[in-house]
């Protein structure tokens, strides 16, 4: 198995965590190399469902060295709490590793993501109020605390008290808010490291010794292509590299070190929070109205299209070909995974957007511009669904129903790549591979 990078190819919620948890077996590490606790996935522990929000999928199983990357921040709160959920579970973190330089969240980056995102009012970008983006800002600014920071109380203290003199002006003379002590945070933080030191580690020495010794690795992403701060919907994206570029930087790997650049794709789209969305099937509660309206709750219920990190209801819409072509050019991509395909059982007739069109002017790329995107119209494609028709044994392609073949096929034919991933349905074994 060759060295793979799996993104996520619209704007998160594809439903990596499962294919993860499906391919992970065959890798010797599995890394996560961006994002925080603001991204969830759910993998399944024999019949029960786990969601991960630090800690790589590769935790599952016992032969995968799982590896959180420079690139992340860490909540130390909230990766103790899982590893102590996982411990509950039976499965050992034993193996767990996390990079020294990786940054941490502090209480009050989550203050300042709060009260940030209130004061935006209407025009909020819609974050997970988990303290993501003004952790990612100080490491930008060179004023971050780190991992490593954790391990010399000293060390850290004097950088909390040196944060405190900026973070405490900030959030009470703009915001209004509560300040911090740096005993309150010494006292909450500290032990958090006694658990945490056994796991820190020089990870990208880790990564680089194992590629020298032909292992193989697996790099996580979180979120997905739409939300990556330099390629998504700006300013509604998320504070770090989701593409597969972020998977060299989030590791300390080279680029040439991957084979592979696996993307995950629903076979309809989601995406969580403000911002564009062309194909968006408005929810009644929301304005929309008809057709539209009754498809978007249906694609919401039979999907069952909730946040596992906020538990806030999904937009959704039909498959958009046009960030399909965008994610596969930006991530390099060489494979789809398609998930969901089962969830397209409910309808008679399905759409495809294949271009977009705004004032007049019709777009087969994606167009950068947020004023095009805010207004853009899709141009779809109709195809005959298979409702009535059960896709959720399928054990192989040809197992499937004319129409859901013909629908994946052209999936493959706008977006220029394979799918050698089909899901159709929420378990393990409800997959199967085409040439993976």
């Amino acid at each position: 198995m060759p060295n793979v990078v799996l993104v996520g190819a619209q704007w998160g919620d594809e439903g990596k965590g499962k294919v993860t948890d499906l391919i992970a077996r065959d890798f010797d590490y599995v890394v996560r190399y961006q994002g925080g606790n603001n991204a969830g996935h759910t993998v399944i522990h024999g019949e029960k469902k786990l969601a991960l929000h630090l800690i790589p999928s590769g935790i599952m199983y016992e032969d995968a060295i799982p590896v959180i990357g420079n690139g992340v921040v860490v909540n130390p709160q909230v990766l103790v709490e899982e590893m102590e959920m996982l411990e509950g579970e039976g499965l050992s973190c034993d193996r767990l590793k996390i990079s020294c330089d990786a940054h941490v969240i502090m209480p009050y980056h989550i203050e300042l993501d709060k009260a940030s995102e209130f004061r935006l009012g209407k025009n909020e970008i819609g974050t997970t109020n988990r303290g993501i983006g003004p952790c990612y800002q100080d490491k930008a600014a060179r004023s971050g605390i780190r991992i490593q920071d954790l391990l010399d109380e000293h060390v850290f203290r004097m950088k909390v008290e040196a944060a405190l003199e900026t973070k405490n002006a900030i959030l009470e003379k703009v915001y209004g808010k509560r300040t911090f002590t740096v005993e309150e945070i010494c006292e909450a933080y500290l032990p958090y490291a006694e658990v945490i030191r056994p796991h820190m580690a020089e990870t990208a020495q880790l990564l680089n010794d194992a590629l020298r010794e032909g292992k193989q690795i697996l790099f996580e992403g979180a979120q997905g292509t739409l939300l990556d701060i330099d390629h998504g919907t700006y300013p509604f994206v998320t504070s770090s590299s989701c593409c597969a570029g972020g998977a060299a930087t989030g590791s300390g790997v080279g680029p040439t070190a991957i084979d592979r650049v696996l993307g995950i794709q629903k076979a309809y789209v989601t995406r969580v929070g403000a911002g564009p969305f062309p194909t968006e099937l408005l929810y009644p509660e929301n304005g929309g109205e008809g057709q539209d309206a009754i498809d978007g709750d249906l694609l919401c219920s039979e999907g069952h299209e909730f946040g596992v990190t906020t538990g806030r209801k999904r937009r959704c819409g039909w498959f958009d070909a046009v960030i399909a072509r965008y994610a596969a050019e930006v991530n390099g991509l060489t494979d789809i995974a398609l998930t969901k395909l089962d969830v397209l059982s409910a309808f008679d007739e399905l759409k495809i957007c294949v271009a977009y069109e705004c004032e007049g002017k019709r777009y087969d790329y994606f167009p950068m511009q947020q004023s095009v995107l805010f207004h853009a119209k899709p141009i779809y494609k109709t195809m005959p669904g298979w409702k009535g028709k059960d896709i959720t044994s399928a054990k192989s392609f040809d197992e499937l129903p004319q129409e859901a073949k013909d629908y994946v096929s052209e999936i493959e034919r706008l977006s220029g790549v394979k799918a050698s991933i089909i899901s159709v349905g929420p378990d393990r074994n409800q997959t199967f591979m085409r040439g993976w």
